[in-house]
C-alpha cells in the first residue's frame, strides 16, 4: 500500500501547502509521500507528519523541532508559530486541527477500520465491562482486538497504551497494526471526551452500544444534557466521513437512553435492550450456590411470530451485569454472530477491577472463606449505588443477615458536584462507609473527604451507618476487613485496575487488589496466631 502525497491530503482536507524553509521546493511539496503521523512531536518517524494541535497553554506548533517528520499538519496559529521559530518544513494548513487528525491519520493508513467489523460502547458506567464481554463472546470465532480502559488487547495479548480511546493518530495506527495482524473485529470504548475532541474521526463503526448515563465528567461538560449531547454523536453523526451510521443498540433502562432512541432517525437501525421491556428483555434471573447467575431473555418479537428465548450463564454479580450482558449479547447479535452459540461464553467473563472478588490462598486454604471481598472501579454517585444496591439484594437473597461495607473517595482536580452525592449513596446502601483517598491530585485531600463525608453524614446518622474518615487508603481497607464478619461483603470501590495514586504531581505505586489481598493475609495470620507478613 502505498502512502499518500501531500497533495492527496491537502485534496481531502481542503487545505493548503505551504513551504517554510528552503530545504524543499514548493513545486516537489506536494509530491512528499506521508508513511505516518503522531501528536507528539517525539514520536513522529523519519518522513512522518507531525500533528500540531493548540493546547490549553502552547500551541503544539512549538514543538515541530523536537520532529523527526518531513511535515506539519497544523492550523493558521501554528503555521505562524513555525514561522516565527524559523522552522524548515512543509505545513499542510487546515481550519480545525482536531476536526482532521483521524480523517488524515486514517487516509495514511489505508482506512484500517474499514476492513475490520467495528463495534463501540459509549455510555457512563458499563463500558468496559460490556467490551469485555463482547470480546470474549467473538473470540471463539474471530481474531479480536480490544480498546479501552484497561488497555489495548490483541486477541487476550496486552498491547500498551493510554487513554480510554487513544488520540486519532494513534488510533489509527492500533487498527493499522490489528489489520496487519489478521484481526477481523474490534470492540472498543469511546468516551465523550473522544467524540467531543475527534479521537474517533476516521473509524468506521458497524454497531454502536449505549449503556446508561448518570453524573460524571461535569468538569469538562457543562451540563448533564451536553454529556449526553456528547455521547450521542457517536449515533447521530458519521465518524467516518461518507460512512454510514453504525447499527445502534441502545439500553433503554434509564431516561436518557429512551431520549437517544427519539433521537435517531430512520436512517440507522435501532435494537434496544433492557432489564425492562424492550426488543432485547429480561425474563428472569436466578442465583445458584456458585455465584452464577442465569439469565433468561426473549429478543426477536415480530408480527410472525414469538420472540426466541435465550438461556445463558452470567459470572459477574449484579443486575446492572444482567443489563451489560443483554446489551453486549445484542451488540454482537448486531454485528452479524450467531448469539446462541455466543452466549455460553458470558460463564466465563472475568473484568479486571470490575466486582473483581479478591482471595489469598489455594482450593480448601483460599480466604476469605466467610465473607466476600472486592474491588469495583464505581467512582461516579450512579455507580455507588448501583454496585451496593446489586450487594444489598445479593445477601438479602441470601437471608443470612450479612452486611455491606465500603471504602471509597473521590478524584481532585474532577467534578466537585458527584462528591457528596458519592457520599449519600454509600451511606443509603451500606453498613460501614469508609472515606479515604483516591487521586487527590493537587487539591487538598481532607478537603476532598470532608465533601463526600457531608453528602453522607445526615443519611449516616439516620440509618446507624458506621461512618468513619480514614485518610490513608492502605489504613482505610484494612480497618473494612478487620470490621467484616462471616456473611459479610466488603468493597473497596474507585480505583478498580489502577495501580497507582496520583499525589500532586506523583504518581505512588498503589493496587487495591494487592493491598486488600494482604490485608486479608494479614487478619488470617492473625487469627492463625502469627505475626502479619507486611
Amino acid at each position: 500500500m502505498n502512502p499518500p502525497t501531500l497533495s492527496a491530503l491537502a485534496e481531502l482536507t481542503g487545505g493548503r501547502l505551504v513551504v517554510t524553509g528552503g530545504s524543499t521546493a514548493p513545486g516537489a511539496a506536494g509530491d512528499l509521500p506521508v508513511p505516518d503521523a503522531a501528536i507528539d512531536a517525539r514520536s513522529v518517524a523519519a518522513g512522518g507528519m507531525f500533528m500540531a494541535v493548540p493546547g490549553t497553554r502552547a500551541h503544539g506548533a512549538s514543538f515541530a523541532g523536537q520532529s523527526a517528520g518531513s511535515c506539519v499538519l497544523t492550523d493558521e496559529d501554528g503555521l505562524e508559530v513555525l514561522r516565527a521559530d524559523g522552522v524548515d518544513t512543509v505545513v499542510l494548513v487546515v481550519d480545525d486541527c482536531r476536526a482532521w487528525l483521524g480523517p488524515v491519520a486514517a487516509e495514511i493508513h489505508g482506512h484500517p477500520s474499514r476492513s475490520m467489523t467495528v463495534i463501540g460502547v459509549t455510555g457512563t458506567s458499563g463500558k468496559t465491562t460490556t467490551s469485555y464481554m463482547v470480546e470474549r463472546m467473538l473470540l471463539d470465532g474471530h481474531s479480536v482486538g480490544l480498546i479501552g480502559t484497561t488497555g489495548t488487547r490483541i486477541n487476550g495479548r496486552a498491547v500498551p497504551t493510554s487513554l480510554t480511546t487513544p488520540e486519532a493518530p494513534t488510533l489509527q495506527g492500533l487498527f493499522a497494526r490489528m489489520r496487519d495482524e489478521g484481526v477481523t473485529h474490534v470492540v472498543m470504548e469511546v468516551s465523550s471526551h473522544a467524540l467531543v475532541m475527534g479521537r474517533v474521526r476516521g473509524v468506521d463503526f458497524d454497531v454502536a452500544g449505549f449503556t446508561n448515563l448518570s453524573q460524571d465528567h461535569l468538569d469538562f461538560h457543562p451540563t448533564m444534557q451536553d454529556y449526553f449531547e456528547a455521547k450521542s454523536l457517536l449515533f447521530t453523526t458519521p465518524q467516518d466521513p461518507g460512512r454510514a451510521r453504525p447499527t445502534a443498540v441502545v439500553c433503554v433502562d434509564d431516561a436518557w437512553g429512551r431520549e437517544l432512541v427519539g433521537m435517531v432517525d430512520d436512517a440507522v437501525t435501532v435494537t434496544t435492550t433492557g432489564v425492562e421491556p424492550a426488543d432485547w428483555s429480561v425474563d428472569a434471573v436466578e442465583v445458584t450456590a456458585d455465584g452464577l447467575q442465569h439469565v433468561s431473555v426473549t429478543h426477536g418479537r415480530d408480527a410472525d411470530g414469538p420472540a426466541a428465548v435465550l438461556r445463558f450463564p452470567l459470572s459477574l454479580p449484579g443486575v446492572f451485569n444482567v443489563a451489560n450482558a443483554v446489551l453486549a449479547l445484542a451488540c454482537v447479535g448486531a454485528a452479524g454472530d450467531d448469539v446462541a452459540t455466543a452466549a455460553p461464553a458470558l460463564g466465563e467473563v472475568h473484568v479486571p477491577g470490575r466486582m473483581q472478588a479478591v482471595t489469598v490462598g489455594d482450593g480448601e486454604s483460599r480466604y476469605p472463606r466467610e465473607f466476600l471481598a472486592l474491588v469495583d472501579y464505581a467512582h461516579k454517585p450512579g455507580a455507588v449505588a448501583a454496585a451496593l444496591t446489586t450487594l444489598s439484594d445479593q445477601l438479602e437473597r441470601a437471608g443470612k443477615g450479612g452486611r455491606v461495607g465500603v471504602v471509597l473517595g473521590a478524584g481532585g482536580n474532577r467534578d466537585h458536584e458527584k462528591r457528596p452525592l458519592m457520599g449519600a449513596e454509600a451511606a443509603k446502601a451500606a453498613d460501614l462507609v469508609v472515606v479515604t483517598d483516591d487521586n487527590p491530585r493537587d487539591e487538598d485531600p481532607a478537603t476532598i473527604r470532608a465533601e463526600v463525608l457531608a453528602g453522607a453524614q445526615d443519611i449516616a446518622r439516620v440509618r446507624g451507618v458506621d461512618l468513619r474518615e480514614v485518610g490513608d487508603r492502605a489504613d482505610a481497607i484494612r480497618a473494612s476487613v478487620d470490621w467484616a464478619r462471616r456473611g459479610d461483603i466488603v468493597i473497596v470501590a474507585g480505583k478498580g485496575h489502577e495501580t497507582g495514586q496520583i499525589v500532586g504531581d506523583t504518581v505512588l505505586d498503589f493496587d487495591d487488589v494487592a493491598v486488600l489481598a494482604q490485608a486479608l493475609r494479614d487478619r488470617q495470620d492473625r487469627q492463625d496466631g502469627q505475626e502479619p507478613t507486611r
